[in-house]
C-alpha cells in the first residue's frame, strides 16, 4: 500500500550555531510509512557514522521487509508483527554499530539516540531509545508520546527534580540508553491510533532542549497549513535561542484514514466461514 498520497512528510537537519558538523541523521519514506531520526554521540566524527549507520540500515531493512506483501498480514497479529519486525532490526543495528565501536579505534565508545516511525492500518508504531522525541498535535492539544530514556527523567520520576528544576538542569544530555553503546539494547515500542488531522513531529534534542514544549506546540499549530514552514520555523527557533546543538525535525501529517488494505487470506477465510 503507497502511503505517499496519504502522509505529508518534510524533514530537516541543520548544525546549529555552535557544533561544526553534524551528528544527527534522518530517514524517511512516506510510500511505506517510515520516518525514522538519530542523535549520535561520540568522539570526532564517530557520532556522525553512528547515527547514519542506524538510519541507513534500518530504512533498507525495512524498505525491503515492508515491500513484501507477506510482512504486513492483515490479522489480529497484523501489528505485533511490526513491532516485532522493528524490535529485530533495531538490534541488529545496534549489534552494528556495537561491533564497529569495539573493531575501529577511531570510533570507540560512540551511540545514538534513536526515534522511528511507522505509519500502517490507521495506526503509528513508535519504537524509541534514549532522549530523541515524538510529539503530537490532535486538534488544540500537543503532547509528548514518548518518555525520555535520560537520568534527568528518572529524576523527575523519583521525585528529585521538578519539571521546573529540570528545565534548568546541567544533565539534560546524560541518556540512560542509546544504540551501539552495549552489546544489546531494549527500545521502547508502543502503537498509537492516529486520526486524519494528526500532525507527528519527531525531533533531536537540538530542537527542545533551546524551546520550550509549549512554544513548539504553539508553532506547530499555527503554522500546520504549511509543514514546509514549520520546520523551517522551528529550526530557526532552536538556533535563535543559541543553537547548542544540532537540530532535526521529521514532520508527519495524515491527511486520510489509511486501512490496511483486505488480503487473499482475509477475503478466503470469510468466504469458506459463509458456507460452513
Amino acid at each position: 500500500m503507497d502511503l505517499s498520497q496519504v502522509l505529508e512528510t518534510v524533514s530537516r537537519s541543520d548544525p546549529g550555531m555552535v557544533r561544526s558538523h553534524n551528528e544527527d541523521a534522518v530517514y524517511t519514506n512516506p510510500g511505506l510509512g517510515l520516518a525514522i531520526l538519530a542523535d549520535g554521540m561520540g568522539g570526532y566524527n564517530a557520532g556522525e557514522v553512528a547515527s547514519g549507520m542506524v538510519t541507513t540500515l534500518l530504512g533498507s531493512e525495512l524498505e525491503k521487509a515492508f515491500g513484501r506483501p507477506e510482512s504486513r498480514l492483515i490479522d489480529k497479529d497484523g501489528r505485533q508483527r511490526t513491532s516485532g519486525l522493528l524490535e529485530a532490526e533495531i538490534a541488529r543495528a545496534n549489534h552494528a554499530v556495537y561491533q564497529a565501536a569495539q573493531s575501529q579505534p577511531q570510533y570507540a565508545g560512540m551511540g545514538t539516540t534513536l526515534v522511528m516511525a511507522v505509519f500502517y492500518d490507521n495506526a503509528i508504531t513508535v519504537a524509541h531509545i534514549g532522549d530523541s522525541r515524538l510529539y503530537r498535535l490532535r486538534g488544540e492539544e500537543f503532547r509528548q508520546i514518548t518518555r525520555d530514556h535520560s537520568l534527568l527523567q528518572e529524576q523527575i520520576d523519583s521525585g528529585m527534580l521538578t519539571a521546573e528544576q529540570a528545565r534548568n538542569s546541567q544533565n539534560k544530555n546524560l541518556v540512560t540508553r542509546a544504540v551501539g553503546v552495549d552489546p544489546s539494547v531494549d527500545a521502547e515500542i508502543h502503537e498509537y491510533a492516529t486520526l486524519p488531522g494528526d500532525i507527528y513531529l519527531l525531533c533531536s534534542d537540538g530542537l527542545n532542549d533551546m524551546v520550550e514544549d509549549e512554544e513548539i506546540g504553539m508553532t506547530v499549530q499555527m503554522l500546520s497549513a504549511n509543514l514546509e514552514l514549520t520546520a523551517t520555523q522551528l529550526i530557526q527557533m532552536a538556533n535563535d535561542n543559541g543553537g547548542r546543538d544540532n537540530v532535526s525535525v521529521i514532520l508527519v501529517r495524515v491527511k486520510r484514514e489509511y486501512p490496511a488494505p483486505q488480503g487473499l487470506g482475509g477475503w478466503l477465510a470469510r468466504l469458506l466461514a459463509w458456507f460452513k
